[in-house]
């Protein structure tokens, strides 16, 4: 095929002024809506760490009621029939998200933040971004392929607006789609609107944390085999806590059909359960958890068990029926657990903590590469090598599990493995290979025929 010599160059130079364009546009947008969002959070989170048990007893169960009232009847607001999940907006929706429900979620994840449930920031500001976005390209007319790609770039600057990390937010956006497969179209893109955002939101104020771990220059194989088993761990301890999830969601739907409850009081229900929980709890799991995730950074001594708490309280706050993020717990889940192993190992507990961190959302996530990039935005270049193979090695060890069950799998993780390509994780029935699966039945019986022949000798 000819190439376009004199005008192909033109070409890919008018996509760069034109994405400079639109993502800079969609960025600022974003990045606004969203420093809106975390001021009204900053205001109403972490208030019910040292309150009375009596209080939260009454806070929890009336958050729940109010965001089964919102979720039940503000939905219906919307007549458009589009699901408002960014995931399924870019892979099934061809970039078009309702705007009549952009405002839901947000008001929603505060209140569960504000009562004590126990979620992340993240998913109202990436709601915000996809939807916003959205609307700008319904706004100027943008074919389907431009406006999923704008919808990505709003994705990428909620996320890099509230994780204070515009590269690694910016990546997360386009690699969360989908396992196995990078949209390298939407890089540019995203990466322009993160930074954007990014920008945006320090001009309107919004702090942003800094971490100062001390990671060892004099790095050898040894330590790069530690992390990697550090990052097994928070493999497992990611997997506990997508089954958790899918359980909790599971058991709250079978307890509304089997009593025929009100949509409403599902996550009542919830807020009675996570209330119950934490008289055997500590408190400091509720909510975004942020000063415990504190503690582990700085070397404070971490619970073996930690992650479970943390990754319980989660899961029956979401899986009930309240709203909120689901990225911030994995920064919780993964610096505790980092935290509790790593002086097992032979490692300072802060370095575990860090790695920890952006293990778990590698693996939870399913996004490798913006993780590894997470880690040298939040930590530093030097935590490049003690971060990389930890990540990889989350990822896989989590297998083709996803807190997104939107998230499409694209290729498995393993040649063992097979899977129908673009079908999302909680629909897809991932199964070992044939040539596997026969050499195990092969395998078996070899040692079913060597015991017989030991039996027959004797």
């Amino acid at each position: 095929m000819r190439r376009l010599s004199p005008a192909e160059p033109l070409v890919m130079l008018a996509t760069i002024v034109l994405w400079l364009l639109l993502a800079v546009a969609t960025g600022a947008l974003v990045g606004s809506g969203c420093s809106l969002f975390l001021r009204g959070l900053f205001l109403t989170e972490g208030r019910v760490y040292g309150a009375p048990w009596w209080l939260l007893a009454i806070l929890l169960p009336a958050g729940g009621l109010a965001n089964g009232l919102l979720l039940h009847y503000a939905y219906r607001l919307d007549r458009s029939g589009l699901h408002d999940e960014p995931i399924v907006a870019v892979n099934e929706q061809q970039g078009r998200m309702p705007l009549a429900t952009l405002w839901i979620k947000p008001v929603a994840a505060l209140i569960t933040l504000a009562c004590g449930g126990s979620a992340g920031k993240e998913g109202p500001c990436s709601h915000i971004g996809a939807s916003l976005a959205a609307g700008v390209g319904r706004l100027l007319r943008l074919n389907p392929e431009l406006r999923k790609r704008l919808v990505a770039c709003g994705v990428s600057a909620g996320f890099a607006s509230v994780f204070g990390t515009p590269i690694a937010g910016a990546i997360y956006g386009v690699e969360m789609l989908a396992i196995g497969r990078i949209r390298h179209d939407f890089l540019f893109p995203g990466i322009v609107a993160g930074v954007t955002a990014f920008e945006v939101s320090r001009f309107w104020g919004v702090p942003y944390p800094q971490y100062a771990i001390a990671f060892d220059t004099a790095f050898t194989e040894l330590l790069f085999l530690k992390t990697v088993a550090i990052g097994v761990l928070c493999g497992v301890a990611a997997s506990w806590f997508v089954e958790l999830l899918n359980l909790a969601r599971q058991g709250f739907e079978w307890v509304q059909r089997r009593f025929a409850l009100w949509p409403p009081l599902t996550p009542l229900a919830g807020g009675i359960a996570v209330a119950l929980l934490v008289t055997l709890i500590p408190t400091d799991y509720l909510g975004l958890s942020l000063p415990l995730m504190e503690r582990a950074l700085h070397g404070e001594a971490m619970p073996y068990l930690g992650f479970l708490w943390k990754a319980l309280l989660v899961a029956v706050t979401l899986g009930s029926g309240f709203y909120g993020g689901i990225v911030t717990p994995q920064f919780v889940i993964g610096a505790v657990t980092g935290g509790a192993f790593a002086p097992l190992l032979g490692m300072a507990p802060a370095q575990g903590a860090a790695v920890g961190l952006v293990a778990v959302v590698a693996s939870a996530s399913n996004a490798p590469i913006a993780a590894v990039l997470m880690g040298a935005e939040l930590f530093g270049a030097g935590s490049v090598l003690y971060v990389a193979g930890a990540c990889v090695a989350a990822y896989l060890m989590i297998g083709h599990r996803s807190v997104y069950p939107a998230q499409q799998i694209a290729y498995p993780k393993s040649a063992w493995i097979v899977a129908t390509a673009d079908l999302p994780v909680g629909q897809e029935k991932v199964q070992l290979s044939y040539g596997l699966l026969r050499w195990w039945r092969e395998r078996l019986r070899g040692l079913g025929r060597r015991g017989r022949d030991r039996t027959g000798n004797e």
